[in-house]
């Protein structure tokens, strides 16, 4: 079954990567896609970057707490949230190549995408197993 993982670094901009969530969820209704095309936010924090430098890692619990803060000014957005990623998994089956080929050019090319900085992670990378765990862990 091919498969690839888009990395998306949206940076600090909020707004930019809901619109991208908005446009893979209307591509996933418009063309029926289903679990052939899922995606997830990674949000890192410079909160929590500061105790994993000092040896102690943040409990999933106090991650998914301060990842799940909204804040309503843009000055407190820009400070809590560092970086801002949108992992977007693309799964076909292996007849469906053409489509799985289509997609991945559609995805690179379109708006809200185009802004951020991309990696792709297909299934014969290195580290595509390392990627496909960090997408399987985030919620």
């Amino acid at each position: 079954m091919p498969q690839s993982i888009f990395i998306f670094d949206f940076g600090a901009n909020e707004e930019a990567a809901q619109q991208a969530r908005h446009k893979v969820d209307g591509w996933k209704q418009g063309f029926r896609l289903g679990d052939k095309m899922l995606l997830k936010f990674e949000r890192t924090n410079s909160r929590e970057e500061a105790p994993a430098a000092s040896g102690t890692e943040p409990s999933k619990a106090a991650r998914a707490k301060s990842a799940g803060k909204k804040s309503n000014s843009g000055a407190e957005k820009s400070s809590d949230l560092d970086k801002i990623r949108l992992l977007v998994r693309l799964s076909f089956s292996d007849h469906e190549k053409l489509s799985h080929q289509r997609w991945l050019d559609r995805l690179s090319a379109e708006e809200p995408f185009q802004s951020a900085k991309s990696e792709t992670v297909r299934l014969g990378d290195p580290e595509f197993a390392k990627i496909a765990e960090l997408f399987d862990s985030l919620d």
